[in-house]
């Protein structure tokens, strides 16, 4: 059983950058693609980015391909959502996700993750 754990949310204005970190922990977490979602008040949680087990590949939503990045560092069990020109519309929770170790797709669909974490708080004031 893999346990995530996010951090590096805040407050922060619009314009600015915040780096999220997501460690995988009690599991195989380096072998198994990861992904961040997020869900604004009244807002179903959406797609974000996803990355497969090397790093070789990421998925990203429209609305954050030209803003955010997705990386992974195996080494640590970690990934990492790099935030750039942080809009209003990004306040949100923050979800790490990992699929099971047999799948290798960096999928944009929330219910082909099988472990979530807790959240992150993000949000962008104007």
């Amino acid at each position: 059983q893999v346990q995530l754990a996010e951090s590096g949310g805040g407050l922060v204005q619009a314009g600015t950058s915040l780096r999220l970190s997501c460690a995988a922990s009690g599991g195989t977490g380096s072998t198994r693609v990861m992904a961040w979602f997020r869900q604004a008040p009244g807002k179903e949680r959406e797609f974000v980015a996803a990355i497969d087990k090397s790093g070789g590949a990421t998925n990203y939503a429209d609305s954050v391909k030209a803003r955010f990045t997705i990386s992974r560092d195996n080494s640590k069990n970690t990934v990492y959502l790099q935030m750039n020109s942080l809009q209003p519309e990004d306040t949100a929770i923050y979800y790490c996700a990992a699929r099971k170790t047999f799948l290798s797709l960096p999928s944009d669909r929330s219910d082909a993750y099988a472990y979530w974490g807790q959240g992150t708080q993000v949000t962008v004031s104007s």
